[in-house]
């Protein structure tokens, strides 16, 4: 059974909950690395007053035990503190039992999902849609990339990611750098970038933002090495592991676009200086002199470093209104507006790499299958020398 999962819960309810199935049996598992994961989405320069209320932690219920997977599903839940605020607003019971209804919200934010929400599920108060349309539920996709990590890092394969554009100010390439390299400088930095001087850039730029009730974009680029050669496939449209990152990244809160190695360079640069050509050498007999495809050939892993770019629009809830309707009396209004964050892309970037785990992973159980960890490993194995012999002339 392969790797697939469920969330379920809205930001200000009593918990976010996560189902996953397909785990193989006798995988190492434990909260601590998923807190760790947790806690990185929830930092970054530019982030409102939420994050210092909520301290996420999750709580696994099922599916683990003495601290490896049983091959059945494993649940987790990360509580809302927020809730015990919000109990009235937000209460399970119909309106009157416990607490009256409160007002209805009307007016929708441009640029949010509350208008075409309202419009698709028949209801008067938006605040049945911005719930769930919240990006306080991306704290469950951040959780179920690590358990992706997890998997994934058994077998050698690292995920990072760092910020290579705030608004006006861009960022100097990761080139040459390692993942254990980007990873320091980025924890080092306010907003993830991996250049100082830019991090100082992008922090003055979310100050002014702030100060004039406004809010800002960017581009994060996340980096996966150590996958092997053949992870999806060229054979249907929906296994080809580019278009199923592309995917993935697409259905992150406010993300726009999405290029994966030179992206849409490649329009207006030569044949000659956009494929990568092969030389002997290397752990397979086989090396690459570039790597301008980003790791992804013919829709699977070519060996090479898979390298991913995301661009955020601005967070469509401002301080600073824009202008709107109330749906409830047809007149002109100013955007309803709640506390929200300046700039979010440093922790959009945590989440990008969560997403990029989850295809990672579900196509890595794809090629290896297995029932337990330990057969997954295997066949990994196998497989690894496999192709590994092709070059070196040896045995498979």
């Amino acid at each position: 059974m392969s790797f697939r999962f469920l969330t379920a819960g809205e930001s200000h309810g009593p918990a976010l909950v996560t189902i996953i199935e397909g785990l193989p049996a006798g995988m190492p598992l434990v909260a601590e690395p998923i807190n760790e994961q947790l806690r990185r989405r929830q930092g970054g320069y530019g982030r409102g007053a939420r994050m210092k209320i909520e301290s996420d932690s999750v709580q696994i219920l099922t599916g683990v035990r003495f601290g490896k997977t049983l091959g059945s599903p494993v649940t987790f839940v990360i509580a809302n503190r927020d809730w015990e605020n919000r109990k009235a607003m937000m209460q399970i019971e119909p309106a009157g039992q416990g607490g009256e209804e409160p007002p209805k919200i009307t007016v929708p934010r441009p640029g949010h999902a509350d208008y075409v929400g309202m419009v698709k599920y028949g209801t008067d108060d938006l605040r049945n849609i911005l719930e769930r349309s919240s990006a306080r539920n991306t704290a469950t996709l951040v959780a179920v990339g690590a358990v992706a990590r997890e998997m994934l890092g058994r077998f050698g394969i690292q995920i990072v990611s760092h910020i290579t554009r705030i608004g006006e100010v861009e960022a100097p390439e990761a080139i040459n750098l390692t993942a254990e390299e980007i990873d320091e400088r980025t924890e080092n930095s306010p907003v993830r970038c991996i250049d100082a001087e830019s991090s100082e850039k992008m922090v003055a730029l979310i100050d002014g933002a702030k100060r004039r009730g406004d809010t800002l974009g960017g581009v994060f680029e996340v980096i996966a090495f150590g996958l092997p050669v053949g992870l999806g496939s060229h054979t249907h449209w929906d296994k080809k592991l580019d278009g199923r990152l592309a995917q993935a990244i697409l259905s992150i809160n406010a993300i726009k676009g999405v290029e994966i190695g030179m992206g849409f360079g490649v329009a207006a640069t030569p044949g000659s200086r956009v494929h990568d050509e092969f030389t002997p050498g290397g752990p397979t007999g086989v090396s690459r002199l570039t790597n301008r495809a980003g790791g992804t050939e013919g829709g699977m892993s070519n060996g090479e470093p898979l390298v991913v770019r995301a661009a955020m629009k601005p967070i469509a809830t401002l301080m600073r209104q824009l202008g709107s309707v109330d749906l409830a009396t047809g007149e002109a209004r100013p955007a309803f507006a709640e506390r929200s964050d300046v700039c979010a892309v440093p922790a959009a970037g945590v989440i990008g790499e969560a997403m990029v785990a989850i295809v990672l992973a579900q196509a890595f159980q794809e090629k290896f299958g297995g029932d337990s960890f330990e057969e997954m490993t295997s066949n990994y194995d196998a497989y690894q020398k496999s192709y590994r012999g092709i070059g070196a002339g040896t045995e498979a």
